[in-house]
């Protein structure tokens, strides 16, 4: 009996192809850079959201976790947000859910999480141990999804529906902003003060010639979430322009006393993403290295009661705002800020200025208001169809009663509801399915208060619909709602002020801080105040 062909014998069929390495380098790479810039590291301009983050709010909306309800497990979160729309593992999912609930990442958060969410020095507790669920400023996020304001798109592999884009209520690119590095370009967002991007997007609504300078005036810079310094205001000028600029932020420090004859700086903000811990390593590393001097110790007093509180000693003779000077020169309390604004437009990946920004979000806004409304004049005009139907049955349902109790079978019966009352298909078959309690004097007066109600909010929608003004005033009170809802006044101070020098080069001489020993001249008045002359 001869053997069974293997893969090795000449009589196996075999299919080889030859492929030239670079093409297929080429045509890969290719591939996975798409995949990259469109499915994981760049946001939308409409919703500002990557596609992991838009899942995440999408699948907690689906699940009911309410603000109003209990937290869940983020790990049942992480679990059905894998399960059915993004098979990329739990880590990735996990690391963006927890970013979407931590109050010094995001300006305004996403998700209202309860354990520990790590802070900027250490990372979050494992997903068994946390628990999460949508934060109001989410649900404006994602309201209104079942009114057809948004196309939805199959999942990876079709089971489930996903929105391609969220409503947004409000500019959540613009307000939380973004950071991302995909194949050949990446991101980086500042986050900006709610209640402001609103002014600028409701006066751009109102003007859209308004240039980027009249902007400004609504929008003057970022707004983080820890607050800080922003210093010069050239670069955040040009990041609105061009879509690109730089410029310093530092960390909120006031000389304090810490006892008798004793001075401290104490820090209670610091630039955006910095921890208290990577400040005080750098201090004890310039210390060290004798590049800086006049530091007594540094305390970490940070708390959950009481905010960030970094307290710094100085030594005595040294004059503190000096130090202060030079901890700026060589610590992260003062640090630079790169702004990069390329979010996803129609598809394609833009680098956009604050009017860019603002006119692709109004006019996914504007799509939002015309689609639902759209939709709820549909519904409106269907349910007023079934109303009149119901109205004609009851004037006249002995006659009805009649005619049903005659027939044959359901399909005589509403055959014959339509020839004898002059009734659609739909309206018969909504009278056959009614029940005998709505036949009541009490339930007429409904439907006919019902039906008014519903020809006159038809009124309101047509026009609404047959006006781009009256569109535009809707989206405007809209923006103001959730500006009134989700608005807190702004955290960062801007000052139009040079940075600190340039950091010196490794290996100079510490420069002398120490307060100059000259003589001098002490008054005493002969009411016991002391003064010193010079």
């Amino acid at each position: 009996m001869p053997a069974a062909p293997t893969d090795s014998s000449p009589d196996a069929e075999e299919r080889i192809e030859d492929v030239d390495v670079s093409t297929e380098m080429q045509g890969s790479f290719l591939e996975y850079a798409y995949s990259v810039i469109y499915s994981r590291a760049l946001p939308d301009a409409r919703d500002g959201l990557k596609p992991v983050q838009r899942r995440i709010l999408y699948q907690m909306a689906d699940m009911g976790l309410r603000p109003d309800r209990g937290h869940v497990k983020s790990a049942r979160v992480v679990g059905e947000v894998m399960g059915k729309l993004h098979p990329h593992g739990d880590a990735p999912i996990y690391d963006a859910l927890v970013r979407l609930a931590q109050s010094f990442s995001l300006r305004v958060p996403l998700v209202d999480g309860h354990g520990n969410f790590g802070s900027l020095d250490d990372g979050p507790a494992a997903p068994r141990y946390t628990e999460a669920r949508l934060a109001p400023a989410a649900l404006a996020l994602t309201e209104n999804l079942d009114e057809d304001v948004v196309d939805f798109i199959p999942n990876y592999d079709g089971q489930f529906q996903q929105p391609a884009v969220l409503p947004a209520a409000y500019p959540n690119l613009l307000v939380n902003g973004a950071t991302g590095i995909a194949v050949g370009m990446a991101t980086n967002m500042a986050p900006h003060n709610l209640i402001e991007v609103v002014s600028a997007a409701i006066h751009l609504l109102d003007h859209p010639e308004a240039t980027v300078e009249e902007l400004m005036d609504f929008v003057p810079g970022p707004d983080f979430p820890s607050g800080g310094i922003v210093m010069g205001l050239e670069g955040v000028k040009d990041a609105y322009t061009r879509g690109r600029g730089a410029f310093k932020v530092r960390g909120k420090v006031s000389v304090e006393s810490l006892g008798p004859r004793r001075t401290g700086l104490v820090v209670t903000e610091l630039p955006y993403q910095v921890g208290p811990e990577r400040v005080i390593e750098k201090i004890k590393d310039a210390v060290q290295a004798k590049r800086l001097t006049g530091i007594a110790d540094v305390t970490d007093l940070t708390d959950r009661n009481h905010g960030l509180r970094l307290v710094i000693g100085i030594k005595t003779g040294f004059d503190p705002q000096a130090v202060l000077d030079q901890l700026y020169r060589l610590t992260p309390l003062e640090d630079s800020f790169s702004i990069n604004n390329v979010a996803l437009v129609e598809g394609q990946p833009q680098t956009l200025g604050l009017k860019e920004l603002l006119r692709v979000y109004i006019d996914h806004r504007i799509q939002v208001v015309t689609r639902r409304s759209r939709f709820r004049l549909a519904r409106r005009r269907e349910r007023l169809h079934l109303v009149e139907g119901l109205l004609v049955a009851i004037l006249d349902i002995d006659e009805v009663i009649q005619v049903i109790r005659t027939s044959d079978d359901s399909e005589q019966a509403r055959a014959r509801l339509r020839d004898v009352f002059d009734l659609s298909e739909v309206q018969a078959e909504y009278i056959l399915e009614l029940r005998l309690r709505r036949l009541t004097r009490f339930s007429r007066i409904e439907l006919e208060s019902e039906r008014d109600a519903l020809t006159a909010e038809i009124a309101e929608l047509e026009q609404l619909l047959g006006s781009e003004a009256l569109i535009r005033a809707q989206v405007a009170r809209e923006l103001e709602a959730a500006s009134d809802a989700y608005g807190t006044p702004r955290r960062t101070l801007l000052m139009n002020a040079k940075p600190a020098a340039p950091r010196p080069t490794r290996g100079a001489p510490a420069p002398d801080l120490q307060i100059a020993d000259a003589p001098t001249v002490v008054v005493l008045s002969t009411t016991g105040r002391a003064v010193r002359v010079d």
